[in-house]
């Protein structure tokens, strides 16, 4: 019975704390903006049709950038984004273990751990260029874009 209740003692004393650590995917995940408001490719595509007028742009788009006029005085507005993007991960974790032994007349303990650490990161630039060309009502006759990611 001695025996039984060394070994249960044993087992019950014994400790493994882990730290469980993000992958990069989720460090990102909780700092990117993924607000609505922002201006992309696919809101260009679903949101701008010909025909549509200034007022409509505006609130699907946003003020331009720049306004000009064409050669037959025809508005022309650009949108011109650049976004840049600084990533920064790092992870650490260590297990700590501690064993505690009883046997006979003495108790004895004996401690050990561990730990390591990694990091990466990423810096890129995206950039979106949106002309947009109005007829002499002010209203969409052309659009085009162009976007890069470097």
């Amino acid at each position: 019975m001695k025996g039984n209740l060394t070994f249960l003692l044993a087992a019950a004393t014994v400790m493994v704390l882990a730290s469980g650590c993000q992958t990069a995917g989720e460090h990102r995940a909780a700092v990117q903006d993924d607000s609505g408001d922002r201006l992309t490719v696919g809101k260009v595509q679903r949101e701008i049709r010909v025909g549509m007028s200034s007022a409509d742009v505006v609130s699907v788009l946003g003020s331009p950038n720049m306004l000009s006029t064409d050669d037959e005085r025809r508005e022309v507005w650009v949108y011109d984004k650049i976004a840049t993007e600084r990533v920064y991960s790092s992870s650490s974790g260590g297990i700590n273990t501690l064993f505690l032994g009883f046997g006979g007349n003495s108790a004895g303990a004996v401690g050990g751990g561990g730990s390591s650490s990694a990091g990466a990161s990423s810096t890129s630039q995206r950039t979106l260029t949106v002309v947009i060309k109005f007829d002499k009502a002010g209203k969409v006759r052309d659009f085009a874009y162009h976007s890069s990611k470097f």
